[in-house]
């Protein structure tokens, strides 16, 4: 495949988790819609982020991609193989391919195994590095590569702080050489200046080893600084999709506009001069989601065909993709967001 070209081409992806009723004899009573005809590429090379609140569908989206889930319905193509109906069997060789560092380094990681059989793990799963002598030099090097000392290869989760546990999850993840890593919120459990760490570590080994990256977090400052394209979530679906420059500059969904106007900005003249959009009410259950755009319900520029016609994600401006039938105007960004993430 030659620089640029989709690695993961997803179209129409629907997740729904179904709701039961009785002990006994269980009947299906409704379906938490957690994602619903979502659709987007990774190109190689690149860095997608996932954005949006707790509970948008941005997690069960990964876990879909990687087939930890199966999907309810649509088509999930890696290097234009449809592996969203494969087996078991059939999908533990794109396994060595596609793997995942998770949100949690603390229940992540096996608390009754040493840091080298953890990581060895992969090696293990996969018949690798038969040798033990072969597995132990190889986790050691993955140790150091990740910024661990290889003399603690014999030491347990339990002896490691936060942030050297989520490098013991990165090594494990890039064990194996995979094309593609879903970093899941990897530096939401951890103290800020940990964050910086783990940030600057993703982006050497990205380049280093030209890993293809699906990073999700709900931080907006730390996904401008790791991606390259930014999907914004909202229950279930995919709103906006747009360049980073782009987003954070020229958002287009009134949704985008909101996140992004909630970000501290440093500078008090920017701040005296930006108008915060609040959003007002709560978000509605993915298990009874409203009707066309989920979004009209909290929107200050929802009209009546917002709640009758559901917008489709389409170009509105340039190369920005936003489903929205009132998309912000120029003057409506640069009131919520004058440069504030620049």
């Amino acid at each position: 495949m030659s620089a640029g070209e989709p690695l993961i081409e997803v179209r129409d992806l629907v997740k729904h988790f179904p709701l039961t009723k009785g002990i006994i004899f269980q009947r299906q009573v409704g379906a938490v819609q957690a994602v619903d005809h979502v659709s987007f590429d990774v190109l190689e090379g690149e860095t997608l982020g996932l954005v949006g609140e707790t509970g948008c569908g941005k997690s069960t989206t990964a876990r879909l991609v990687t087939r930890l889930l199966d999907p309810t319905s649509g088509t999930i193509r890696y290097q234009g193989r449809d592996i969203a109906g494969l087996s078991r069997a059939e999908l533990k060789p794109l396994r060595r391919e596609m793997q995942m560092i998770f949100q949690d380094p603390y229940s992540s990681l096996n608390p009754r195994k040493t840091v080298g059989s953890i990581i060895a793990d992969p090696f293990v799963v996969h018949g690798l590095k038969s040798g033990e002598g072969e597995r132990k030099t190889a986790v050691q090097e993955l140790m150091e590569q990740v910024g661990l000392n290889p003399e603690h290869y014999n030491r347990y989760p339990h002896e490691f702080s936060g942030g050297q546990r989520q490098r013991i999850g990165v090594a494990r993840a890039i064990a194996l050489k995979p094309k593609l890593i879903i970093a899941d919120e990897p530096v939401s459990a951890l103290d800020v200046s940990i964050q910086a760490q783990i940030l600057n570590l993703l982006r050497e080994l990205q380049r280093d080893l030209g890993l293809t990256m699906v990073f999700i977090a709900h931080d907006l400052s730390v996904v401008r600084h790791m991606c390259d394209r930014v999907a914004v979530m909202y229950l279930g679906k995919i709103v906006e999709l747009a360049d980073n420059s782009a987003l954070y500059n020229r958002p287009r969904h009134p949704y985008t506009g909101a996140l992004l106007s909630a970000v501290p900005v440093p500078d008090p003249r920017l701040m005296a001069r930006r108008h915060r959009q609040i959003l007002t009410g709560d978000v509605p259950s993915p298990a009874n989601p409203p009707s066309a755009c989920r979004f009209h319900t909290r929107c200050p520029k929802a009209q009546e065909i917002c709640g009758v016609d559901e917008p489709p994600l389409e170009p509105k401006g340039e190369g920005d993709l936003t489903a929205c039938h009132f998309p912000l105007t120029d003057a409506e960004v640069t009131e919520r967001v004058p440069s504030a993430m620049g």
